[in-house]
């Protein structure tokens, strides 16, 4: 009797902790060989497990200590660009076909298989009233139609997924469904207005997913206005968006905070929307910086902006005899190269001479070489065999005030100034630099 009540209690523990996994296949074959899982967390990732793909299929068997929630799978490099989402509950095996061509479909899972149906069909319905509008369209009878089978669809998913991990998404995704004809200007400013009525941005399920981040980005980028308007003022309401998220957002946790702010900063500046990308980064990221652990992400971003394409570099200043020059008063160039290098850089020594040589031809270009050195002597030595450079002596090398600002961790680095010394140009080597001036002088 004591054996028996001793295996009941085993299989009852081994019961509860029981794996689950997600299997599947990737067509084509060949294509594939590795994937690994990530757990989402509220702004970052996990790693949870990794499997080998064999002849298109594969197995990733989870811990049984697995938390629910979404996990990133992972298939190829860049890990940002080539993966797709799951929803793992910890209480049922998950069975998907990923297709290059297709994507990905479920073939076994509840809550996969409810949320990937639910969100192509209320997309689509969405779709229908954006067709709507742009067919010009002001039919009354057609238009209850639309809001008939939104309604309808909405209703009918969160009621089958209550319980599962998708209601989360699902009711979050609850958006704006009129009670009657709408002009498209009044209907698109009605969704704006109460985008946020079903969205808990406090929930976890929801912050530990790319979802809500999505959600977030789209209210501020997309246009709710077919009206045109200029980068200026398309720029202005890109930060009053901003700014009601940041309102939306009190009370959430300060790590999340940054972490959306961080990609709504990212956003801008890869549509070149920088004066906003500079409002997010002094309002929102440069405050939660050292709270949050993330002064090293603002200070590389502060030198991003001070070093990128079309910013004016910072200042340098030299004594040449009894006269103090500056890089912004310099003048009479086409353009102007700055060469960081030191006089102990076996590479500055093999490349730095030749160039000084080759850039005789072009007379209408000035050269600042700022030398990162340990000491005054050796520099003195070598810079004299560079007679048309204007040189700059920075002390403390690595350490020194120019490494610094201008973000030197190599010599010889190179920056090419147009006239008005905006940098046009970083090339990565002498080479790159005179062929930079060929095809542009």
């Amino acid at each position: 009797m004591k054996k028996l009540v001793i295996l009941v209690l085993l299989l009852s523990g081994t019961i509860g902790t029981a794996q689950h996994s997600i299997s599947g296949t990737f067509t084509p074959a060949k294509d594939y060989k590795w994937l690994i899982a990530y757990h989402l967390k509220s702004g970052n990732q996990a790693y949870t497990v990794d499997t080998a793909i064999k002849n298109g299929a594969f197995t990733l068997n989870f811990p049984a200590e697995a938390e629910p929630g979404t996990y990133r799978l992972v298939y190829a490099v860049p890990q940002e660009k080539f993966y797709f989402d799951v929803l793992y509950n910890g209480k049922e095996d998950v069975q998907i076909n990923f297709d290059s061509k297709t994507g990905v479909s479920f073939t076994s899972s509840k809550e996969n298989r409810i949320f990937d149906a639910y969100f192509k069909e209320i997309n689509a319905a969405k779709q229908a009233f954006i067709d709507f509008y742009q067919a010009g369209k002001t039919d009354k009878d057609a238009f209850a139609k639309l809001i008939d089978r939104m309604e309808t669809a909405q209703n009918a998913y969160e009621d089958e997924s209550e319980g599962l991990l998708a209601h989360h998404f699902i009711a979050a995704n609850r958006s704006y469904i009129p009670s009657e004809y709408e002009t498209s200007e009044t209907y698109w400013q009605h969704k704006k207005d109460r985008y946020f009525e079903h969205l808990d941005l406090n929930d976890p399920v929801l912050q530990s997913s790319a979802f809500l981040t999505d959600k977030l980005s789209n209210y501020v980028f997309t246009a709710v206005s077919t009206e045109k308007r200029s980068k200026a003022e398309t720029q202005k309401i890109l930060q009053k968006n901003i700014d009601k998220i940041a309102s939306e957002l009190k009370g959430t946790d300060a790590a999340y905070r940054f972490h959306i702010y961080h990609t709504f900063y990212t956003k801008a500046t890869a549509n070149g929307f920088y004066a906003t990308a500079d409002h997010i980064l002094d309002t929102y990221l440069k405050p939660l910086a050292e709270e949050t652990g993330n002064q090293k992400t603002v200070d590389d971003i502060e030198v991003q902006n001070r070093l990128q394409i079309g910013a004016i570099p910072p200042e340098i200043t030299w004594k040449d005899g009894n006269t103090t020059k500056t890089l912004s008063e310099m003048d009479g160039a086409d353009c102007y190269i700055l060469i960081f290098w030191s006089s102990t850089c076996s590479h500055c020594l093999h490349e730095i001479p030749p160039l000084h040589e080759k850039l005789k031809q072009y007379p209408d270009i000035k050269v600042i070489a700022v030398g990162l050195e340990d000491g005054k002597e050796n520099w003195e030595k070598e810079s004299a065999k560079l007679p048309d450079f204007e040189h700059v002596l920075a002390l403390d090398h690595w350490d020194s005030e120019y490494a610094k600002v201008y973000d030197i961790h190599k010599t010889p680095t190179f920056f090419i100034l147009d006239a008005n010394k905006r940098i046009i140009a970083k090339p990565e080597s002498d080479i790159e630099v005179v062929k930079f001036l060929e095809g542009n002088t």
